[in-house]
C-alpha cells in the first residue's frame, strides 16, 4: 500500500502520491521516523516552555527525557513483539530490526512511565511533577506522529461511504476507508487544548494530569481502535489488545480523576497523585491573604513559643516593673503569614 495514490473527497477530486522514504545513497530515511522525531523535538521544546507551571525547572527535565525515550522505545518495540510473537519464532534477530517497523504507542508510553518512576525514585523526588509534564508531551507527539501512518499508507480503517473517508488507489482500484490515523491525531489536538483549559482554572494535585491523559486518550483509542484493519489480537478477531487496554485504563482513570477531585474539594489527600506544594497552584492571587486554619493557628503557636523562649533566654535579667494586664485584655503575638500544604 505505501505505493497508493491517497485522496480525500471532501476536499475535491484530487490525488496526491507523497513519497515514503527518502534515499541517501544507498541509505532509506523513511519519512515514518523523520515524522515522529519531529514529534518529539515538538513536545521537548513545549515542555521544557511549559515546566515550570507543573513546578518544575527546565533543567530537571533532562534525565527523564533520555531514560524515557530510550525506554519508550524499547517498550514500544516489545509490546509489538509479544503480541505478534508469530512473526518472529522462527527469526529472533528480526525483534532488533527495528527499521522494518514494528512499534506501538502503548507499549513506549507504559515503558516512558517506568523509566520516569525509576529516576524518580532515584533522585527522590515527586514522580507526579515530570509526568504531569509528560501528559502534555505524549499528546503532542501523538498527534504530530500519527502523520507518520499518513506517509506509509497504514493504520487506516474499515471501508466506509462517510464524509471524511480516504480514498487508496492501487493499480487502478480505488478503496476508501476510515483515516483512523487522523482521527487520533484530531481527537489528541483537542485533548490538548482541554488540558490547558482544565490547567488554566488551577492545578489541583500534582498528578492530575498524568491522570487526565490516560483517561483522555484510552476514550478515544478505545473507538478508534474499534475500525482499524491492522490491530494486535489478545483473541483474534475477538478482543483487542490495545482496544482492551484503552477501556480498562479509560475507566480506572475517570474513577480516580471523580475520587480524586471530590477529595483535595475537601481538603484531603488524592487517592493517586501528590498534594500541590504551598504556593504553586497556577493562576491564583498570591497577595490575597491566605485562610485562617487549624494548622496555620498552631504552627503559628509553635513558632511564636519558640521565638519567646529564644528571647528570654538572651535577654538580660530586668525588673518586672510593667502592671499586669488587666482582666480580659489580650497579650499581643506575633502574626505569622503562610499556606498549608493543600
Amino acid at each position: 500500500m505505501r505505493e497508493a495514490l491517497i485522496s480525500f473527497p471532501m476536499l475535491g477530486d484530487w490525488t496526491i502520491n507523497p513519497p515514503y522514504s527518502v534515499q541517501i545513497g544507498s541509505f532509506s530515511i523513511y519519512l515514518y521516523g523523520i515524522v515522529i522525531a519531529f514529534g518529539f523535538l515538538l513536545a521537548f521544546i513545549y515542555g521544557m516552555k511549559f515546566c515550570r507551571r507543573l513546578d518544575m525547572e527546565p533543567n530537571e527535565i533532562y534525565d527523564y527525557l533520555i531514560w524515557g525515550l530510550l525506554a519508550g522505545i524499547v517498550g514500544a518495540r516489545l509490546y509489538y513483539v509479544v503480541f505478534n510473537f508469530s512473526l518472529y519464532k522462527d527469526d529472533l534477530l528480526g525483534v532488533f530490526r527495528i527499521r522494518d517497523g514494528g512499534l506501538a504507542i502503548y507499549g513506549g508510553v507504559i515503558g516512558a512511565v517506568i523509566a520516569i518512576w525509576l529516576v524518580a525514585r532515584h533522585k527522590r523526588a515527586s514522580v507526579w511533577r515530570p509526568l504531569d509534564v509528560a501528559a502534555f508531551g505524549l499528546l503532542i507527539g501523538q498527534a504530530v506522529g500519527r502523520w507518520g501512518n499518513f506517509f506509509n499508507r497504514e493504520c487506516y480503517g474499515y471501508e466506509t461511504d462517510i464524509f471524511c473517508r480516504m480514498g487508496l488507489t492501487l493499480d487502478g482500484t480505488t478503496i476508501y476507508v476510515h483515516p483512523t490515523f487522523l482521527y487520533e491525531s484530531l481527537w489528541n489536538v483537542l485533548g490538548l487544548i482541554i488540558m490547558h483549559i482544565v490547567c488554566k482554572k488551577g492545578r489541583r494535585y500534582e498528578g492530575q494530569f498524568i491522570i487526565l491523559y490516560v483517561f483522555w486518550y484510552g476514550l478515544g483509542r478505545m473507538f478508534i481502535e474499534g475500525m482499524r484493519t491492522d490491530s494486535l489480537w489478545l483473541v483474534q478477531d475477538v478482543i483487542r489488545v490495545s482496544q482492551l487496554l484503552a477501556a480498562v485504563t479509560m475507566v480506572l482513570a475517570g474513577i480516580v480523576y471523580i475520587i480524586n477531585f471530590k477529595r483535595v474539594d475537601v481538603g484531603r489527600r488524592p487517592l493517586v497523585g501528590r498534594p500541590l506544594d504551598a504556593g504553586v497552584i497556577i493562576n491564583v492571587d498570591l497577595h490575597a491573604p491566605a485562610p485562617e486554619t487549624e494548622n496555620a493557628a498552631a504552627d503559628e503557636s509553635e513558632v511564636s513559643d519558640f521565638g519567646d523562649a529564644e528571647n528570654e533566654e538572651n535577654a538580660p535579667p530586668a525588673e518586672n516593673t510593667a502592671d499586669p494586664p488587666a482582666d480580659g485584655e489580650d497579650t499581643q503575638n506575633s502574626e505569622i503569614n503562610g499556606g498549608n500544604e493543600q
